[in-house]
């Protein structure tokens, strides 16, 4: 295994900043943000980009990992997580087009994987929003296939927010979903797998990981506390809301070493990404590289 991080909370630096840092505190990959340069989404941790996908060369791909491999690390993946089943036929339409310049980047750059969501319109029951990604991921798919691309679907349900409510943003959460996504679309797709989203839903990790553990493409490492009392406040029908809340690793619920029991297990080699995504770190540049040096030592000495 090799532990990195996702570089989207520090969108100020550079991605050789980044690199040249990850380096220095004992990180060996990243997963680059990959958003639209010029007009990415402005969700939290979100609409970043440290690399610009439009357009680019095969030498220029080489180029840009030249400069990240001479450093020492390796890059894991790239990351874009839009809603491809966004309610708005124009904005699906421009993050699909964008998805597709990304898997294409991940190609020339021998980049094994693309993170993204499958996406999900808040408004329409699961069954409906499958009936839809059926439909738009088509052509998704066969084009990831043929780059020689896997694509690693995360699974977070995407409702944080009102604005989410009730459905989400992300179909993909669950083990009944991921069986019928694989088996629409084959080995292709896969899992970025994160841990902290099956605790709030109450799905037991390590059995998760023992079923899937070879559709494992990806893995994601931060943490989730449940706050209890807005639990007893807002119940289990706020999905979430008012008592999920986003950590770093080692200041959550996830049990870490059950997780890595089950990620040996299983077979898993791969990279360990940390996703920042803790308010208690964040505000400066800083803070945030304090964040991930925590995770860092928490997680280390489960990856040898």
């Amino acid at each position: 295994m090799k532990l990195g991080f996702l570089t989207a909370p520090l969108p100020e630096l550079t991605i050789d900043e980044i690199a040249d840092w990850a380096a220095a505190n004992g990180f060996e990959s990243l997963e680059i943000a990959a958003w639209p340069a010029q007009s990415g989404d402005t969700r939290r941790y979100a609409g970043t980009s440290h690399i610009d996908v439009d357009g680019l060369t095969k030498d220029q791909a080489e180029e840009y990992v030249g400069r990240i491999t001479e450093k020492g690390l390796e890059i894991s993946g790239l990351g874009y997580y839009p809603n491809l089943l966004h309610p708005d036929a124009d904005h699906r339409a421009q993050v699909k087009e964008h998805l597709m310049k990304v898997i294409t980047a991940a190609s020339l750059m021998g980049v094994p994987v693309v993170n993204t969501f499958i996406g999900a319109n808040r408004e329409n029951t699961q069954e409906e929003n499958w009936e839809q990604a059926k439909v738009i991921w088509k052509d998704i798919v066969a084009h990831a296939r043929d780059s020689g691309v896997k694509i690693a679907i995360e699974n977070c349900p995407m409702i944080f927010s009102r604005d989410e409510w009730p459905s989400g943003h992300n179909l993909a959460y669950n083990p009944a979903m991921w069986r019928t996504m694989f088996e629409e679309f084959g080995e292709t797709v896969g899992l970025c797998f994160d841990p902290s989203h099956l605790v709030w839903l109450m799905i037991d990790i390590e059995r998760a990981v023992t079923e899937f553990g070879s559709r494992i493409y990806h893995v994601q490492a931060k943490d989730v506390m449940i706050d209890w009392d807005g639990l007893y406040e807002y119940g289990v029908m706020s999905l979430g809301m008012g008592w999920q809340i986003p950590r770093l690793p080692g200041l959550g619920d996830v049990e870490w070493d059950v997780f890595f029991r089950a990620l040996w297990r299983t077979g898993y080699d791969g990279h360990i990404i940390i996703e920042h995504e803790d308010r208690d770190f964040e505000g400066t540049e800083e803070l945030v590289k304090r964040g991930f040096l925590l995770a860092r030592n928490v997680l280390r000495p489960y990856i040898v």
